[in-house]
């Protein structure tokens, strides 16, 4: 196919091919939403070692979310924005009948801010935005590298995310990961500016099949 837009882009240059202008530029605006297409497409992070383990009563999520904090995000948290990523897991048991049902569904917010004071990081963490649901705290931690608060948000150890009563033996589940750098937290002004910039994109996912058999 590209030796195909290789011939007509050619042609549509020679001196007697006038009319073939307008095709140039259309090829051009393929071939740039193409390259758009294939940068979006690029993973900004991933999940991985994904481990889920039970108790008794209760369903835990392991993972390690991999991904490099890109510069101008560096630079924000450093002039004193705060950085708020989420961590979401869903449960959804499959139906061939219907659309999958979705039986549970939890987040995690991690809050990341610089202090210039004392020139130390704070890592808040929490079940939901600070600014709506302070209930649920589990963590209020500060670090004196950015490495360690990375560290941090980067591994996910034995969270809590479903009940075993909300599932049934023998039925077939998957598990939904995704995390993401949330950018409806930042200062208004910083929301329009980051618009259309895929520097600012951290986002991963993962889809993995679930059941009470598999989970140890």
């Amino acid at each position: 196919m590209m030796d195909s837009f290789t011939h007509y882009f050619k042609s549509s240059r020679s001196p007697g091919n006038r009319s073939g202008s307008p095709g140039r530029w259309l090829l051009i605006c393929v071939l740039g939403l193409l390259a758009s297409y294939s940068a979006l497409a690029q993973s900004t992070a991933e999940i991985a070692q994904v481990r889920f383990e039970r108790s008794d009563e209760d369903v835990f999520l392991t993972a390690e979310v991999h991904f490099d904090l890109p510069p101008v995000v560096e630079d924000a948290l450093l002039k004193g924005i705060p950085m708020v990523f989420v961590m979401s897991a869903d449960t959804l048991r499959e139906r061939w009948y219907w659309y999958d049902k979705k039986i549970t569904t939890t987040e995690r917010y991690f809050r990341l801010a610089y202090q210039p004071l004392t020139r130390r990081w704070r890592l808040n963490l929490s079940s939901g935005p600070a600014a709506a649901n302070t209930v649920g705290l589990a963590l209020n931690q500060s670090y004196d590298e950015l490495a360690q608060a990375l560290s941090a948000i980067k591994r996910i150890s034995k969270w809590k995310i479903a009940a075993v009563a909300d599932f049934e033996s023998s039925v077939k589940y998957r598990a939904e990961l995704r995390f993401r750098l949330d950018l409806t937290q930042l200062p208004r002004p910083f929301q329009i500016g980051t618009l259309g910039q895929t520097d600012w994109d951290i986002s991963a996912s993962a889809v993995l099949p679930f059941s009470l058999e598999i989970v140890k």
